[in-house]
């Protein structure tokens, strides 16, 4: 019978070898007559001299072959591609009579990685027939894993262990040698250090009271806490003297300023107490008896504090904690919203009072003294506290009389001193910044020509948010002037409170922080207050050297509402009050008589005083003086540039 169609019974095999090794690929075929055949690489040129059934070639370079087997009738087909793979490596370990058994050139190596990392094995074999691979882990063979590179792309603990190669073809079976792959031990890294997206503080130093005893020690205790506060990058607002209404309004304000990641840190020196696990400040228009309606309750700032999703809430408190009843049964302060950033610093402990030094040299809260000496340290705040409370136990002023208490929440190691760190924040930070800007912006420097020739150059300083320093320096006398003197007044009157007896000279110091000490200046207080522009009159005096006659010449600058005066703080109050327009002003110090006395006992020298507000006794026939739970409203929100 004759065969009409071409079989190939016997079709190439692949091949892997070395450089210059010598290699013979083979077809047999069936068919009518004599067949023909031609050898082909993979760009479909023949290979010459590749017309017989075996093609020996000198291996050079990885090459896929392929036969064409015809007839003489003009019939043909095509044997199977073949790749001759060859390794440029070393084979000094292939035996002589090498017959093309599985022959392992390049084990694997063992690797330890890095978690989430890409790991890879691999194997070289020379074989004929190209030898097939199989990887295995830990004696189970890997599906899918069948060539002679292993890679994971990212190497978790489920691949660790040991790994090995299975490598064989038709003649024989070879195995690598087991190598492990591990994952780094990492050492664990230390959590990120904590930053602040802003810091923004207010202070509260209340000392003249209409109906309580007078402070000393608020003065210099919020102007020295504000300077370190603005060393360790917070936006500070201080304020003197607030009214209930004007403490809610300014609180409102800065709960404004606070935001996500911030850090809010509010402080109060003043008098206070405690009642039922709830801390009250004493406003300075608070009557006699107190009553928690005529006073902030603490727990109430911070709970408005966390709402605003900040970073570190810090309240501290230079006050006394007396309970108003003694007979009252404390009761435990219960967190309102606990979010694991919360920090109270209490001067003092439950039903006892915290006290100031006051001895005509100096004037300080003992507390806020020790606070001052450790704020600065990039520790963690509970840790500052901690530290103050270990100074002021040690102090023989209070030894027995007053101890700091700390109560906290925090989760964190944060610090006052974290950096700040905007990322993410700029848009909430400059909407921040110009609310705050506004809120401390200064008057312009201002240069009067008087119509004598004379210059006077007029400026301001802040000592408080809420009180302004005008300072006034002949700069150029006048061809025809001598003796010049000036006065400076405001309108409207804005009283001064920093005035009178008993004012440590360190206070006045406060004063003058120019370079240059100025012919005048004028102190203006109470600036929350403020409803309309403030206009400061400059009167100069001079003598005539024609005449030797004493005469005045005045200039008026208008400067607008400084300071936290443009915030408005006074429009929160609802009640309806008459507006008084004055014309009067106010003589510059020296010359300015006390606006209000300060109700306070001389101490001796270093004798500590105690800052509790003090009760009216019971009167017969009268209800109860026993506050009852604050019924105040939740603090409102407010824009803080109105």
């Amino acid at each position: 019978m004759m065969i009409r169609e071409i079989v190939i019974v016997l079709h190439p095999v692949s091949v892997c070898v070395p450089v210059n090794h010598k290699v013979t690929l083979r077809v047999c075929a069936e068919g009518t007559g004599i067949l023909s055949y031609q050898w082909f690489t993979e760009d479909n040129k023949e290979v010459p001299g590749g017309i017989k059934a075996d093609l020996t070639i000198t291996a050079k370079q990885t090459q896929l072959f392929v036969c064409r087997v015809s007839d003489h009738l003009f019939n043909y087909v095509f044997s199977d591609w073949v790749k001759v793979k060859v390794l440029d490596i070393d084979k000094s370990g292939l035996p002589v009579d090498w017959t093309g058994e599985p022959h392992i050139a390049i084990n694997p190596k063992p690797r330890t990685v890095r978690k989430g990392t890409k790991v890879t094995l691999r194997c070289l074999a020379f074989g004929i027939p190209a030898p097939y691979y199989h990887w295995y882990r830990n004696g189970q063979p890997l599906l899918d894993k069948t060539s002679d590179t292993l890679q994971i792309e990212h190497a978790t603990a489920e691949h660790e262990g040991s790994y090995l190669c299975s490598v064989s073809n038709v003649l024989a079976e070879r195995w690598t040698e087991p190598v492990q792959v591990e994952l780094e031990q990492m050492q664990q890294l230390p959590p990120p250090a904590p930053t602040a997206s802003d810091k923004v503080a207010l202070l509260i130093g209340n000392l003249n009271y209409s109906n309580h005893p007078g402070l000393m020690a608020p003065i210099m205790d919020v102007h020295k806490l504000s300077n370190l506060l603005q060393q360790l990058g917070f936006r500070v607002v201080s304020l003197l003297d607030l009214t209930k209404e004007e403490m809610l309004a300014a609180i409102d304000k800065f709960i404004q300023l606070l935001d996500r990641g911030v850090y809010g840190l509010f402080y109060y020196a003043g008098h206070g107490y405690e009642r039922a696990g709830r801390n009250y400040l004493v406003a300075v228009d608070a009557p006699q008896p107190y009553n928690p309606k005529n006073c902030v309750c603490v727990q109430r700032v911070m709970h408005s504090m966390q709402q605003r999703q900040t970073a570190l809430n810090i309240i501290l408190l230079d006050t006394c904690r007396k309970w108003y009843n003694q007979d009252c049964m404390p009761s435990a302060i219960m967190p309102l919203a606990p979010s694991g950033n919360t920090v109270y610093g209490y001067a003092t402990c439950e039903d006892a009072e915290a006290f100031e030094v006051q001895d005509g040299g100096k004037s300080t809260g003992i507390f806020t003294k020790y606070l001052n000496a450790h704020i600065l340290q990039s520790v963690k705040v509970t840790h500052v506290l901690e530290r103050v409370s270990e100074d002021l136990g040690r102090d023989p002023l209070v030894i027995g009389k007053q101890v700091v208490e700390i109560k906290h929440t925090l989760t964190e190691p944060r610090s006052l001193a974290d950096p700040v760190r905007t990322t993410g924040y700029t848009r909430e930070l400059h909407l921040r910044d110009a609310c705050w800007r506004q809120a401390n912006e200064l008057p312009r420097k201002k240069r009067l020509m008087f119509l004598c020739g004379v210059e006077v150059e007029v400026s301001f300083s802040a000592l408080f948010s809420n009180v302004l320093v005008v300072f006034a320096i002949v700069k150029t006398t006048g061809p025809r002037t001598q003796d010049c003197t000036i006065t400076l007044s405001s309108t409207p009157t804005m009283e001064d409170l920093l005035s009178g007896p008993c004012r440590s000279e360190e206070m006045d110091s406060l004063l003058f922080m120019t370079s240059e000490k100025p012919d005048c200046s004028l102190r203006l207080c109470a600036l929350q207050k403020l409803k309309e522009s403030l206009v400061i009159k400059v009167e100069l005096h001079y003598t005539h050297i024609d005449n030797q006659l004493r005469k005045t010449e005045s200039l008026k600058v208008e400067i607008g509402k400084p300071l936290v005066a443009s915030c408005n703080l006074h429009r929160r109050n609802h009640a309806t009050t008459s507006k008084k327009k004055e014309g009067a002003s106010v003589q510059s110090m020296g010359n300015i008589s006390n606006g209000r006395q300060l109700h306070q006992t001389l101490a001796g020298p270093c004798r500590p005083c105690t800052r509790k507000a003090e009760c009216a006794p019971k009167v017969a026939g009268t209800t109860s003086n026993e506050p009852e739970e604050n019924d105040e409203n939740e603090l409102q929100d407010y824009t803080l540039c109105q």
